[in-house]
Protein backbone atom coordinates (compact mmCIF):
# COMPACT_ATOMS: atom_id res chain seq x y z
CA UNK A 1 0.00 0.00 0.00
CA UNK A 2 1.21 3.84 -0.88
CA UNK A 3 4.95 3.64 0.01
CA UNK A 4 5.56 0.46 0.92
CA UNK A 5 4.92 -0.90 -2.63
CA UNK A 6 8.09 -2.26 -3.90
CA UNK A 7 8.17 -2.35 -7.93
CA UNK A 8 9.50 0.06 -9.71
CA UNK A 9 6.15 0.69 -12.50
CA UNK A 10 2.37 -0.58 -12.04
CA UNK A 11 -0.23 -1.66 -14.04
CA UNK A 12 -2.72 1.31 -12.80
CA UNK A 13 -6.29 0.85 -11.88
CA UNK A 14 -8.68 3.80 -11.30
CA UNK A 15 -11.32 4.47 -8.61
CA UNK A 16 -13.87 3.67 -11.32
CA UNK A 17 -12.18 0.37 -12.58
CA UNK A 18 -10.76 1.79 -15.68
CA UNK A 19 -7.26 0.60 -17.28
CA UNK A 20 -4.96 3.70 -16.94
CA UNK A 21 -1.47 1.70 -18.05
CA UNK A 22 1.61 0.75 -16.96
CA UNK A 23 3.06 3.72 -14.96
CA UNK A 24 5.84 4.69 -13.03
CA UNK A 25 4.90 4.23 -8.68
CA UNK A 26 5.62 8.12 -7.82
CA UNK A 27 2.88 8.69 -10.54
CA UNK A 28 0.59 6.31 -9.71
CA UNK A 29 1.27 7.68 -6.22
CA UNK A 30 0.48 11.12 -7.18
CA UNK A 31 -2.65 10.35 -8.77
CA UNK A 32 -3.63 8.62 -5.42
CA UNK A 33 -2.78 11.85 -3.48
CA UNK A 34 -4.79 13.91 -5.79
CA UNK A 35 -7.85 12.13 -5.33
CA UNK A 36 -7.54 11.89 -1.65
CA UNK A 37 -7.28 7.97 -1.88
CA UNK A 38 -4.24 5.32 -1.63
CA UNK A 39 -2.59 3.28 -3.65
CA UNK A 40 -3.15 -0.64 -3.23
CA UNK A 41 -1.07 -3.44 -4.70
CA UNK A 42 -4.38 -5.56 -5.94
CA UNK A 43 -1.72 -8.22 -7.61
CA UNK A 44 1.72 -8.47 -6.84
CA UNK A 45 2.34 -11.73 -8.49
CA UNK A 46 1.50 -9.98 -11.82
CA UNK A 47 3.93 -8.51 -14.32
CA UNK A 48 3.87 -5.70 -13.86
CA UNK A 49 2.03 -5.74 -10.49
CA UNK A 50 -0.94 -4.34 -10.50
CA UNK A 51 -2.19 -1.77 -8.61
CA UNK A 52 -5.61 0.18 -7.69
CA UNK A 53 -6.89 3.41 -6.60
CA UNK A 54 -9.29 3.33 -3.49
CA UNK A 55 -9.49 3.81 -0.07
CA UNK A 56 -8.47 1.30 2.29
CA UNK A 57 -10.00 1.68 4.87
CA UNK A 58 -13.35 0.76 3.19
CA UNK A 59 -11.35 -1.93 1.31
CA UNK A 60 -10.37 -3.73 4.36
CA UNK A 61 -14.01 -3.45 5.82
CA UNK A 62 -15.59 -4.84 3.08
CA UNK A 63 -13.10 -7.69 2.77
CA UNK A 64 -13.49 -8.42 6.53
CA UNK A 65 -17.20 -8.29 5.26
CA UNK A 66 -16.60 -11.23 2.89
CA UNK A 67 -14.99 -13.33 5.34
CA UNK A 68 -17.45 -12.96 7.85
CA UNK A 69 -20.39 -14.35 5.03
CA UNK A 70 -18.13 -17.61 3.98
CA UNK A 71 -20.35 -20.71 5.12
CA UNK A 72 -18.58 -22.79 7.71
CA UNK A 73 -18.50 -26.22 7.37
CA UNK A 74 -20.50 -27.82 10.10
CA UNK A 75 -20.44 -31.70 11.19
CA UNK A 76 -23.62 -33.82 10.13
CA UNK A 77 -23.95 -37.35 10.98
CA UNK A 78 -24.60 -40.21 9.73
CA UNK A 79 -25.70 -43.71 11.41
CA UNK A 80 -25.29 -47.16 10.82
CA UNK A 81 -26.28 -50.08 12.22
CA UNK A 82 -23.53 -53.53 12.54
CA UNK A 83 -25.91 -55.41 10.30
CA UNK A 84 -27.38 -52.82 7.37
CA UNK A 85 -28.24 -54.27 4.53
CA UNK A 86 -26.63 -53.18 1.21
CA UNK A 87 -29.77 -51.05 -0.16
CA UNK A 88 -29.84 -49.37 3.00
CA UNK A 89 -26.58 -48.74 3.13
CA UNK A 90 -26.21 -47.33 -0.29
CA UNK A 91 -29.19 -44.41 1.11
CA UNK A 92 -26.52 -44.12 4.18
CA UNK A 93 -23.56 -43.37 1.32
CA UNK A 94 -25.78 -41.17 -0.62
CA UNK A 95 -26.59 -38.95 1.97
CA UNK A 96 -23.21 -38.68 2.78
CA UNK A 97 -21.79 -37.54 -0.29
CA UNK A 98 -24.85 -35.50 -0.74
CA UNK A 99 -23.80 -33.49 2.69
CA UNK A 100 -20.08 -33.77 1.55
CA UNK A 101 -21.27 -32.04 -1.92
CA UNK A 102 -22.43 -29.23 0.00
CA UNK A 103 -19.22 -28.69 1.94
CA UNK A 104 -19.97 -30.47 5.39
CA UNK A 105 -17.87 -32.47 7.00
CA UNK A 106 -19.25 -36.13 7.53
CA UNK A 107 -19.29 -38.27 10.97
CA UNK A 108 -20.11 -41.81 10.42
CA UNK A 109 -20.96 -43.34 13.72
CA UNK A 110 -22.23 -47.41 14.37
CA UNK A 111 -23.53 -48.15 17.87
CA UNK A 112 -23.15 -51.71 18.77
CA UNK A 113 -26.64 -53.23 20.86
CA UNK A 114 -26.75 -55.93 23.05
CA UNK A 115 -24.14 -58.78 22.09
CA UNK A 116 -22.87 -56.86 18.67
CA UNK A 117 -20.02 -55.84 20.52
CA UNK A 118 -18.68 -59.68 20.30
CA UNK A 119 -18.23 -59.00 16.77
CA UNK A 120 -16.77 -55.36 16.04
CA UNK A 121 -15.36 -56.98 12.97
CA UNK A 122 -18.51 -56.33 11.64
CA UNK A 123 -18.49 -52.55 12.00
CA UNK A 124 -15.48 -52.72 10.43
CA UNK A 125 -16.28 -54.50 7.26
CA UNK A 126 -19.21 -51.97 7.52
CA UNK A 127 -16.80 -48.96 7.48
CA UNK A 128 -14.75 -50.56 4.39
CA UNK A 129 -17.58 -51.51 2.29
CA UNK A 130 -18.73 -47.23 2.63
CA UNK A 131 -14.76 -46.30 2.11
CA UNK A 132 -15.13 -48.43 -0.95
CA UNK A 133 -18.36 -46.58 -1.82
CA UNK A 134 -17.02 -43.06 -1.39
CA UNK A 135 -14.23 -43.65 -3.42
CA UNK A 136 -11.15 -41.33 -3.46
CA UNK A 137 -13.72 -38.08 -4.23
CA UNK A 138 -13.39 -37.19 -0.20
CA UNK A 139 -10.43 -36.75 2.57
CA UNK A 140 -11.21 -39.44 5.75
CA UNK A 141 -10.19 -37.56 8.36
CA UNK A 142 -10.59 -39.86 11.15
CA UNK A 143 -10.31 -43.58 10.18
CA UNK A 144 -12.83 -46.01 11.76
CA UNK A 145 -11.90 -46.80 15.07
CA UNK A 146 -13.59 -49.02 18.22
CA UNK A 147 -14.34 -46.27 21.02
CA UNK A 148 -16.27 -48.28 23.89
CA UNK A 149 -19.52 -49.60 22.00
CA UNK A 150 -19.31 -47.25 19.01
CA UNK A 151 -17.18 -47.05 15.87
CA UNK A 152 -16.54 -43.61 14.16
CA UNK A 153 -15.15 -41.75 11.80
CA UNK A 154 -15.03 -38.26 9.95
CA UNK A 155 -15.10 -37.43 6.49
CA UNK A 156 -14.55 -33.91 4.77
CA UNK A 157 -14.93 -32.82 1.09
CA UNK A 158 -11.74 -32.23 -1.05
Amino acid sequence: MNNFIRAREVRLVDVDGKQVGVVPVAEALKLAEERGLDLVEVAPQAKPPVCRILDYGKFKYQQSKKQSHKKTATLKEVKVRARIDDHDLDLKVRNAVRFLESGHKVKVSLFFRGREIVRPELGMQVFEKIIEKLGDKYNIENRPRLQGKSITMVIAPK
